[in-house]
């Protein structure tokens, strides 16, 4: 069973735990016995179901357990045997005709125990990863004073013989006297200790983590506004100059439908940019009217910082009536794609994006199958609100192939969930990861493809004589049709596609030499990720946080030029995150343990599924101050996004705002 499901399962015994308890406490409370000591009993059990869920949990990684082990069980276990101590023998006793079975402390411990399975549930969702002394102190806190005020509840229990000892002492004013003395002592105890929690939990974090191995060694200090692109074409090259102008425009989908979208040129995608390796590319940004500002990051590409795009960081947000030129040189061959960086999960969902492609010059790609390619299409996927579109600037759905032609479909996901592709028709080989060719892919048929948001993937193939069909998220209606010719001969098998198994990209491919290895690091960050209560742009939310904080909060993975970086991501939640570094593609090195057997998977933006742990990792060899960001933008918005800054680098950008969700996402 996967992670995934353990966590699920996991939570479904602790929320029967927390309700199992609470039930045990009502009936006692109410007098029936038999019922009581069952339900009692039951709680038990459960409770140590529980127990064994989390020793399995804490067999895929400590991250999934922490707070469950050194906080929830152990407060749920100390009050469950106090419960099972004062509430057991009156309700066996009970059970032979002796009394009730209610007494004060055992109502008391059974609701304590309630409260302490409610408290370590809420702790998981609220607080996460790490667990800190301010959420433990604040936490027991909590239980405690419910067990004070369940005790003032419940004291007086007139004619019940059996606790007559804690309702009256020989002398009834000392007693009350006692009673007043010990609550209002528990109290002060109680309260001093949530304030002290509360203290911890406000303290600063550290405004940088420097990794294993010491920090980074200091360098005199470069501003991101130096780090540009700059200089002629390559021998051979020329200067690919675009002007994209931000504006509102009315669009007609492919469907008919018109929609109100922010658009770059006036349409969506916006104007596709092409170049040739060694090219210069020169583009100027306009803002006609997009109030919030724009700005262009170049997805994937490794351009210098200062061309990133990254408001606050690498520049300052373009308003209405301004502009900025970008300028880098195209040394990657690939598909790639081009969007808003500002306020970008509500920007790029409106229409603020385009493709980027760079071909290579003659004799240069490696695949010689594909140096004659006669059908390259491009095919940015997005939904407008709820109509899912797979269709370059002119809108067709539909192209000739003539049987036996090379063609490339580049089908690259502006969206911020993943999306599922089936290629039915044609057996075809997957030619590249985010713009990067793969190592000798072979053959395949009848699977699907998971795109993540903002990933892109390289569909090569022979046209055979019958149609193909590329089918998104199993919508038969959708997605793209080639055709032989221009009649209906030959239709594609758009069957039910979805039965047909996902191709492990960690497998396929055959595998080749690296440049470094699992164990081979100067730099290791590990990133868990996950949803609590954390401050987001100066305000507390209910955010998508990294190691329990949300931007702009997260500490900076401080860097040196040359160093090998490995990161380990966790995903707590049971959302996807599809990870994304810029300025950098990183090399997967593993998946929940197993390490990558296929080609050489380099890639810039990766899915990590709920409960998976990935590996990967990157030489530092590009300057400058990177955002690290989940790419389902609205999760960036809501926190879960930080920077790694090489040394030595400053930005007159906009310091620890730089790129936040107020800002820059």
């Amino acid at each position: 069973m996967t992670t995934r499901l353990w966590i699920i399962l996991d939570h479904i015994v602790a929320l029967t735990t927390t309700g199992t308890w609470f039930a045990a406490g009502a009936t006692l409370a109410l007098r029936r016995a038999r019922p009581a000591l069952a339900v009692l009993v039951a709680a038990v059990l459960v409770t140590l179901v529980r127990v064994v869920t989390v020793a399995i949990l804490a067999g895929r990684g400590w991250w999934f357990v922490q707070e469950k082990v050194l906080l929830g069980l152990p407060m749920l276990g100390a009050a469950g045997t106090g419960a099972v101590l004062l509430a057991g023998p009156p309700l066996l006793a009970a059970r032979r005709g002796r009394g009730d079975g209610r007494s004060t402390g055992g109502v008391v411990s059974v609701l304590t125990a309630a409260y302490a399975a409610l408290a370590g549930l809420v702790v998981t969702f609220l607080a996460g990863y790490p667990l800190t002394a301010g959420t433990a102190l604040i936490t027991i806190s909590l239980v405690c004073a419910g067990a004070l005020l369940t005790a003032r509840a419940v004291a007086p229990l007139p004619g019940n013989t059996a606790d007559a000892g804690d309702a009256r002492a020989p002398d009834g004013r000392r007693a009350i006297s006692r009673r007043r003395f010990l609550g209002w002592t528990g109290g002060a105890v109680v309260m001093s200790a949530a304030g002290a929690g509360t203290g911890l939990s406000f303290l600063p974090s550290e405004s940088v983590t420097t990794g294993g191995g010491g920090g980074p060694s200091s360098r005199a200090a470069v501003s991101v506004a130096r780090l540009r692109g700059a200089g002629p074409p390559a021998p051979g090259g020329t200067v690919r100059r675009h002007v994209l102008t931000a504006k509102k425009a009315t669009v007609r989908l492919p469907s008919g439908r018109e929609i109100d979208a922010w658009t770059y040129n006036g349409g969506v995608p916006g104007t596709a940019i092409t170049a040739t390796q060694g090219d210069l590319v020169e583009v100027q940004l306009r803002n006609t009217d997009i109030e919030d500002g724009v700005t262009l990051h170049w997805h994937g590409y490794d351009v210098p910082c200062g061309e990133d795009g990254a408001p606050g960081v690498t520049q300052r947000s373009v308003g209405p009536g301004e502009d900025f030129v970008y300028r880098f040189r195209a040394h990657q061959v690939g598909t790639y794609w081009y969007h808003t960086h500002h306020a970008s999960h509500v920007g790029v969902r409106k229409g603020l994006y385009g493709t980027l492609v760079v071909r290579p010059r003659d004799g240069q790609r490696a695949d010689a199958r594909s140096a004659g390619e006669q059908v390259d299409l491009t095919l940015p996927v997005h939904t407008f609100d709820g109509t899912l579109v797979i269709a370059g600037r002119d809108g067709r759905t539909e192209h000739p192939a003539p049987a036996g032609t090379p063609v490339r479909l580049r089908l690259v996901n502006t969206d911020s969930d993943p999306h599922r592709v089936v290629l039915a028709g044609t057996p075809f080989r997957l030619a590249a990861v985010d713009g990067r060719d793969l190592n000798r892919p072979g053959e395949v048929s009848d699977v699907g493809l998971y795109l993540p948001a903002g990933g892109r993937y390289d569909l090569a193939f022979l046209m055979p004589d019958r149609s193909v069909a590329l089918v998104v998220d199993d919508d038969r209606d959708g997605g793209l049709l080639l055709r032989p010719r221009g009649d209906d001969a030959g239709e594609a098998r758009v069957v039910d596609t979805s039965d047909v198994p996902e191709l492990d990209l960690l497998r396929y491919g055959l595998p080749a030499a690296v440049p470094f290895g699992t164990r081979d690091a100067d730099r290791h960050f590990t990133m868990v990720l996950d949803r609590g209560v954390a401050m987001v742009d100066g305000r507390p939310a209910y955010a998508h946080t990294v190691n329990g904080r949300g931007h702009p909060s997260i500490p900076d993975q401080l860097v040196a030029n040359g160093d090998i970086v490995r990161f380990t991501i966790v995903n707590r939640s049971l959302e996807t995150h599809p990870w994304h570094l810029h300025g950098h593609p990183v090399l997967i090195l593993s998946r929940d343990g197993t390490p990558s057997t296929g080609s050489p998977l380099w890639v810039d933006t990766f899915d990590v599924r709920p409960g998976e742990t990935w590996e990967v990792a990157f030489r530092a060899t590009n300057p400058g101050i990177w955002m690290n960001h989940c790419h389902n933008l609205p999760h960036a918005h809501q926190g879960m996004m930080l920077r790694l800054r090489y040394a030595g680098v400053t930005t007159p950008f906009g310091g620890s705002q730089g790129g936040g969700p107020g800002h820059g996402h």
